[in-house]
């Protein structure tokens, strides 16, 4: 069993509102994570319903008498998106039960699908609910020995604690197939899962670049409308990261594309075929796939409301990632795969440009030191520690 960081999140949030939505994708623990606040909560017994079962499903047939007459337990309603019509009456539950004196903890909502659950959640659960993203596993939630296999096999637990890196994959590969055959087709989405692979696929080559449409839009003739609604869809499935550019004013012409990063290493791994470590550092990939593995711990574990961009001028001046914790400045920070890392110009010229109150590379070695200038070389996990102890 992992201690997951977002538990404390979640719990806090429960205690402050009716109804917390646990956002993830699948397989990531979210189901495991609610039955832990579920088997823990005082009064009736909790419930717990999951929406791919029939049975379940039939019981919200008519949903407002039915969860009436649940009392004041917690109800943890897993792949909540599937009944968008449950909603309105989780409202009306809600009032109810405020009415009645039960103010917090009423439902915890588990999605695999963001942008479509908050789209229907907003309006129906304004000022009732909030929001809280469980990513995979991250370095500060598994052991130190075990980090090496966290970057090759990615953070879902059951491709991370596979009995060796061949049946891990065959994991990843299954749980894309899954996605691509299954999951995707039933949120609506026609797309030919061939296609869709594809397309998942040369983000994997193409990790932490640019986002080149048009290029994408010619390898899979479709056009660039196309390929901003793939994007869409695996970036509101979670599988995918968006990373913005910095688009402040600073009196420079600034990159306005953004950067696309699949999410979790080892499903990056696992859509180019690479099983072991030594697969993965003989692949042109790899330095790409760190920075992303990186940037994932690091926004994985971020205080909630942290802002995060990139940072990269016309003129060369670039910042691999640019995070705004609440109430702590500006953060610059570089990624390093190097054991002795260093910063070329363009990093100094960039954190000047923003006014950086922390400057810091991240690189894999296991001690802090300062590399001149105000910049200080910090391993991953000690700059996490840093993030979540931010109140």
């Amino acid at each position: 069993m992992f201690q997951r960081i977002r538990h404390s999140a979640v719990s806090q949030w429960l205690a402050e509102f009716p109804a917390v939505a646990l956002l993830g994708p699948r397989q990531v623990g979210k189901t495991t994570l609610a039955l832990e606040f579920a088997r823990g909560t005082p009064g009736h017994s909790p419930r717990y319903l999951d929406l791919e079962l029939p049975a379940d499903l039939a019981r919200l047939a008519d949903p407002q008498p039915y969860l009436e007459s649940l009392g004041d337990a917690l109800v943890v309603i897993d792949e909540v998106q599937r009944l968008p019509t449950l909603f309105p009456v989780l409202r009306s539950v809600i009032d109810q039960r405020r009415r009645a004196g039960q103010r917090h903890g009423q439902f915890l909502l588990l999605g695999s699908a963001n942008g479509a659950l908050l789209s229907q959640s907003a309006e129906s659960l304004a000022g009732r609910i909030a929001y809280c993203e469980l990513d995979p596993l991250c370095t500060l939630e598994v052991p130190a020995a075990q980090h090496r296999d966290l970057w090759v096999r990615g953070g879902y637990p059951d491709s991370l604690q596979a009995a060796d890196d061949a049946a891990s994959l065959r994991w990843r590969q299954q749980f894309l197939a899954t996605y691509l055959e299954r999951d995707i087709p039933q949120l609506g989405a026609r797309i030919p899962a061939a296609t869709l692979r594809r397309f998942w696929t040369m983000l994997a080559h193409h990790q932490g670049q640019l986002l080149n449409a048009a290029q994408l839009a010619a390898a899979l003739a479709v056009s660039g409308q196309t390929v901003a609604r793939y994007l869409d869809l695996l970036v509101d499935l979670m599988l995918v990261r968006r990373l913005p550019p910095w688009a402040g004013n600073i009196g420079k012409r600034l990159t306005r594309s953004p950067k696309v990063y699949v999410r979790d290493s080892g499903l990056v791994h696992a859509l180019l075929g690479l099983a072991t470590h030594d697969d993965v550092l003989g692949h042109p990939v790899a330095g790409a796939s760190w920075e992303g593995f990186v940037i994932d711990n690091l926004l994985a574990v971020a205080p909630p409301g942290t802002a995060a961009w990139f940072f990269r001028s016309a003129a060369g001046a670039e910042i691999d990632l640019v995070l705004e914790p609440p109430g702590q400045g500006r953060w610059a920070i570089e990624v390093k795969r190097s054991s002795a890392p260093s910063v070329a110009r363009g990093f100094h010229t960039a954190a000047d440009d923003l006014n950086a109150t922390q400057r810091l590379v991240v690189y894999p070695g296991h001690e802090r030191f300062p590399l001149g200038r105000g910049i200080e070389a910090v391993p991953l996990v000690e700059l996490q520690r840093m993030l979540a102890g931010i109140a």
